[in-house]
C-alpha cells in the first residue's frame, strides 16, 4: 500500500521549491489481565500521510487519511496555501534543506516476533504473569503487554526516500497491597520497560520472572516505616535515574523550548543559548549522549522525520553542556549545532524537537561499590511521581521503594520515599556512576509535548547513580 501511495506522489508532486510526504501505518495490540480476568484485547490500525511544502520562504503542511489521488491533491493545495500565508509572518524564513535528498532504511532488530505467537499464546503469557502476582494481602494486581508495529515512508520531491519499520513491545506488571487504611503499590518499572524487539524483550525486562518479587515487596512496604526527612547521600536505581534525566536534562535542552516555542503547555527552560560550550551542568562524571543507534532502545531510528541521518552525539561531556536537542529548523534559527531529533507522533502531526534516546554513559563503579561508599543514606527504586516547575529547574520526585544505607550496607525498607532539588545543582552532586553491569534499557511510551499534544516514545539507557547530600523526605 505504501508503494502505491508513493507512485501517486511521484506522479504529481506539488509544484513548489520543496515538498515531502511522510506516510505512517501503525498497528497496535494490547493484551491485559487484572485480578486474573482477561480484558478485551484492544487493537488499532491507523494509516495516513503528512504533506509538507516549502515555498517563497513559507512553510505549510496538511495531513490526510484520504490517500487517493484526489485526497493527496487536496492536501497539497492546503499545504501550499499555508506556506503562502506564513511566508511574510513567520518568526524565521523557511528554505529548502541544504542537504542532499535523504535515502536509506531502518528496521528494528527482532529475534522472536511477538505476533508469531498465536493470539492464545500471547494471552497465556499475560495470564500466567497476572496469576503470579496473586498473594495474601494483595488486593489489586495486573499484567499486560502492548505491541506496536509502525511502518514509516518519507518521500521528498527531489528523489529522497527513507523507509523505516519499527517493532515495539511494552510489558507491565503491578500489585497493590492493603492493610487497614494503608495501601502500597509495587510495579515493574511503572511503564518504563518499552523496547524495540519481540518476545526477547519480555525476558530482558524481567517480565517473566518478577511477579512473585513484586507482590512480596508490595506487602513489605505496608509494614515499613515512613521515609525520614533529612539531608543524606542518595543512590538512585536506573528505573528512577531514567525519569530524572528525562525531566531535568532532556526537556530543558529541547531547543524549541529554549527558544520559547514551548511555553503554554509544558513550560520553557532555565537553559539559555549562551550556555552551550561553557556551562557546568553536572559534575565531571556526567556524560550524556543522544544515541538513536542502539538497536534495542525504544526510540532508535535511522533518520528523523525530516530525513536527517541519526548519529550518536554528546550532549553533556564531563559535566559541560555541549549541544542542545534541536532539529534542523531550530538549528537554522540559532546557529547552534543540534541532533537529528525532529520527530512526530503520527501522520497527523508535524515534526518538532523531541528527545529520542537520551542516555547516561556508564562509569566505573559496581552497584555494590556505590552503596559501599555511603556512610548514611538511602537507595531508591522505581519512579512513582514527579513534579518540576515550568522552567524545568526546581523538582521533586517520589519513588515506590527505598532502603536505608548505613556504613555501606543496605538496611531496612522504608516507604513513601521522596527527594527534591534544583536541576543543575543536583547533577553537580553526582559522585558515582554505575558501570555497564548496572545499566538498564528503559523507555516511556507517552512523553507529552506540543499543542496540539504529541505523545511519543522516548528511550533512556542509564546506570545507577550516587548523589551526595540530597534533601529527602517522606510522604503519604
Amino acid at each position: 500500500m505504501l508503494e502505491q501511495i508513493e507512485d501517486l506522489y511521484r506522479a504529481a508532486p506539488p509544484r513548489v521549491e520543496f515538498s515531502s510526504l511522510r506516510i505512517v501505518h501503525q498497528r497496535s495490540e494490547s493484551v491485559t489481565a487484572r485480578r486474573n480476568v482477561l480484558a478485551p484485547v484492544r487493537t488499532g490500525d491507523d494509516l495516513g500521510a503528512m504533506l509538507t511544502v516549502i515555498d517563497g520562504g513559507g512553510l505549510g503542511y496538511a495531513a490526510t487519511s484520504d490517500l487517493t489521488p484526489e485526497g493527496l491533491r487536496r492536501a497539497g493545495e492546503q499545504a501550499l496555501a499555508w506556506a503562502r500565508r506564513t511566508a511574510d509572518c513567520s518568526i524565521t524564513r523557511f528554505d529548502p534543506p541544504d542537504e542532499r535528498a535523504p535515502e536509506g532504511s531502518y528496521r528494528s532488530r527482532v529475534v522472536r516476533p511477538w505476533r508469531e505467537l498465536p493470539l492464545a499464546g500471547r494471552i497465556d503469557i499475560v495470564a500466567q504473569q497476572c496469576e503470579g502476582l496473586e498473594a495474601d494481602g494483595i488486593v489489586d494486581w495486573g499484567a499486560g503487554v502492548t505491541s506496536v508495529d509502525e511502518d514509516v515512508l518519507l518521500l521528498t520531491a527531489d528523489g529522497g526516500r527513507v523507509e523505516q519499520q519499527f517493532r515495539y513491545l511494552i510489558p507491565d506488571l503491578h500489585a497493590t497491597a492493603n492493610a487497614g487504611g494503608e495501601s502500597q503499590t509495587r510495579t515493574l518499572g511503572r511503564g518504563a520497560l518499552g523496547q524495540q524487539g519481540g518476545l526477547e524483550v519480555l525476558e530482558e525486562s524481567g517480565f517473566l520472572t518478577a511477579a512473585e518479587r513484586i507482590a512480596v515487596e508490595a506487602r513489605e512496604l505496608l509494614a515499613a516505616p515512613n521515609c525520614p526527612s533529612e539531608h543524606c547521600d542518595l543512590v538512585l536505581a536506573p528505573d528512577q535515574v531514567y525519569i530524572q534525566i528525562h525531566e531535568s536534562i532532556g526537556h530543558p535542552l529541547e531547543l524549541d523550548r529554549i527558544l520559547g516555542d514551548e511555553r503554554n503547555f509544558a513550560g520553557t527552560s532555565f537553559v539559555t543559548e549562551d550556555m552551550f560550550g561553557t556551562y557546568r551542568y553536572g559534575s565531571p562524571l556526567l556524560n550524556v549522549t543522544f544515541d538513536p543507534t542502539r538497536p534495542e532502545q525504544f526510540a532508535s531510528y535511522g533518520f528523523d522525520d525530516e530525513g536527517r541521518p541519526a548519529v550518536k552525539e554528546y550532549i553533556i561531556r564531563d559535566g559541560i553542556l555541549e549541544r542542545p536537542l534541536g532539529g534542523g529548523t531550530s538549528q537554522a534559527r540559532t546557529g547552534l549545532g543540534g541532533v537529528a531529533n525532529a520527530r512526530a507522533t503520527s501522520w497527523n502531526r508535524p515534526p518538532i524537537d523531541r528527545m529520542a534516546n537520551l542516555n547516561i554513559e556508564p562509569g566505573r563503579s559496581s552497584l555494590g561499590e556505590l552503596i559501599g561508599s555511603v556512610e548514611h543514606g538511602l537507595y531508591m527504586q522505581t519512579n512513582r511521581s514527579w513534579s518540576i516547575d515550568d522552567s524545568r529547574n526546581k523538582f521533586q520526585f517520589g519513588c515506590e521503594w527505598a532502603r536505608r544505607i548505613d556504613d555501606g550496607v543496605l538496611g531496612d525498607v522504608v516507604r513513601n520515599p521522596n527527594y527534591r532539588g534544583i536541576s543543575a545543582d543536583f547533577w553537580r552532586k553526582l559522585d558515582g556512576v554505575g558501570d555497564a553491569s548496572t545499566v538498564r534499557v528503559l523507555g516511556t511510551p507517552n512523553c507529552g509535548k506540543g499543542e496540539p499534544n504529541q505523545s511519543i516514545r522516548v528511550g533512556h539507557a542509564v546506570p545507577a547513580c550516587l548523589f551526595r547530600q540530597v534533601d529527602v523526605f517522606g510522604g503519604a
